[in-house]
C-alpha cells in the first residue's frame, strides 16, 4: 500500500521535511533512489540528456562503493546526488544509533547534504539528527515504479497527472523498477517538456 501523493496531513506532520519546492515557476524536480547500478542508472543518464534534464540521485552508498565509476559519471553529468542510507536501512525498524551510523557511513562516499530516508520511513528523534546536517527531502509524486504489478502506463499516468510547479517525483534506478522506468521516463520527460516544464536538480 502507497500513496502516489503526498498527502497534507503528512505534510503537516514533517514541517521540517520538504516535500516540493516553489509552486510559482514551472520547474519539477525528477529523482532517482537505490543507485548507482549498472544498466538502469546508464539508461537514466543517457534519458535525461536527451532532455536537456538534470536531476537528483539518491545514492546507496553500498552502491556507490561497488560502481564508483557510474556515481562519478552522474556527477559528471552535472546531476546532483544525496544520501539514501548505506544499506537502505527502514527507519522504522532500525536503532536510532545504528540508522545515524549508516547515514553518516554514506556520507563517506556520498558527499552531499541532501538525505532522504529509504522508504520514506524515519523516526522522528532520527529526523532530528539528521537535519543537523541534511536537509531531508520526501517527494509529493511517487510514480510507482517500483510495484511490480503496476502498468507502465500507469507509472506514467501516476506522474503527468499529477505533476505541477515545483513537484518532487520519484523514480527508481533499480532494476524491479526498470520494465515501468523505461516506459514512463522518457513519455514522461517528452509530455512535461511540451507543457512548458523544466527539470532542475535539487540543492
Amino acid at each position: 500500500m502507497y500513496l502516489v501523493t503526498s498527502p497534507f496531513w503528512l505534510q503537516w506532520l514533517y514541517p521540517t521535511l520538504t516535500w516540493h519546492k516553489s509552486r510559482t515557476e514551472k520547474f519539477i524536480y525528477l529523482t532517482f533512489d537505490d543507485g548507482p547500478i549498472p544498466v538502469v542508472t546508464p539508461f537514466v543518464l543517457n534519458t535525461l540528456r536527451e532532455f536537456n534534464a538534470k536531476a537528483t540521485f539518491f545514492c546507496i552508498g553500498d552502491n556507490v562503493k561497488k560502481h564508483p565509476e557510474i556515481f562519478k559519471q552522474v556527477l559528471g553529468e552535472g546531476h546532483a546526488v544525496g544520501n539514501h542510507t548505506y544499506n537502505h536501512l527502514n527507519g522504522w525498524h532500525t536503532d536510532d544509533k545504528v540508522y545515524i551510523e549508516n547515514v553518516n557511513l554514506c556520507s563517506e562516499v556520498v558527499p552531499s547534504s541532501l538525505f532522504r530516508p529509504p522508504y520514506g520511513r524515519g523516526k522522528k528523534s532520527q529526523y532530528s539528527l539528521i537535519n543537523t546536517h541534511h536537509s531531508i527531502i520526501m517527494w509529493d509524486i511517487l510514480s510507482g515504479d517500483f510495484d511490480v504489478k503496476l502498468s507502465p502506463e500507469k507509472c506514467l499516468l501516476n506522474v503527468i497527472n499529477h505533476a505541477q510547479n515545483g513537484s518532487i517525483i520519484v523514480f527508481h534506478d533499480s532494476l524491479k523498477a526498470k520494465p515501468r522506468l523505461e516506459y514512463a521516463l522518457p513519455r514522461a520527460l517528452e509530455i512535461l517538456s511540451k507543457k512548458g516544464y523544466s527539470f532542475k536538480s535539487l540543492k
